[in-house]
């Protein structure tokens, strides 16, 4: 076993990865551990169950996304730039995984809850709340583009879901697939529901 210190954080990180790579269901407790290289008993120091161990990492991991989505975001960046910042970080996400893991893994956070939506509730409201904060910064930057005449008029909120909805069709058919080239549209198609019209036109 690793150092008790850092048990925690094999833990995270192991949830994380069998979540983004496999099934959520299908994985036990023993391969979670086997993957950390933790003893059961300590799984259990630190966590309940398995649910209680997802929801920790997910935490854990958007708090660490967090940290680049205020940068992608950062108000000094014209608004559509945000956003494209932020589509260009999930090919790069995406190219890399793929390389490591030989195939197109997709968005973890909506995988995981088409497949908890029904069955674990607690988990389910988590992953709910990452994609309402995630859809906060979209929100913003589409307000800010209104304002500056760059962005279409309309409910910020709901154009960003539009947005955040395309890009996640985008990130399940290269799942699917299991090619990179529908992500090739990220940006065109971002542009193409967001820009105002003397944009286009110009």
């Amino acid at each position: 076993m690793g150092r008790v210190s850092d048990a925690k954080e094999r833990l995270l990180d192991a949830m994380m990865e069998l979540i983004w790579t496999g099934s959520y269901g299908r994985t036990s407790v023993d391969q979670i551990c086997d993957r950390a290289g933790v003893k059961k008993g300590s799984f259990y120091y630190f966590f309940e169950s398995k649910s209680a161990l997802a929801v920790a990492a997910l935490d854990h991991s958007w708090a660490e996304y967090a940290g680049k989505l205020a940068e992608f975001f950062s108000s000094e960046l014209p608004p559509l730039e945000r956003i494209l910042a932020c589509f260009r970080d999930f090919r790069r996400e995406q190219e890399e995984m793929k390389a490591q893991h030989g195939r197109v893994l997709g968005c973890p956070i909506h995988s995981l809850g088409s497949e908890v939506a029904t069955t674990d509730p607690p988990l389910r409201d988590r992953l709910q709340g990452i994609l309402d904060e995630f859809l906060g910064y979209y929100v913003s930057a589409i307000r800010d583009g209104q304002e500056s005449g760059s962005v279409v008029p309309g409910d910020p909120a709901m154009l960003a879901r539009m947005v955040f909805a395309y890009s996640e069709g985008l990130l399940l058919h290269a799942r699917m697939k299991n090619d990179l080239a529908p992500l090739d549209d990220f940006e065109a198609g971002a542009l193409h529901l967001l820009r105002a019209r003397s944009e286009l036109a110009a």
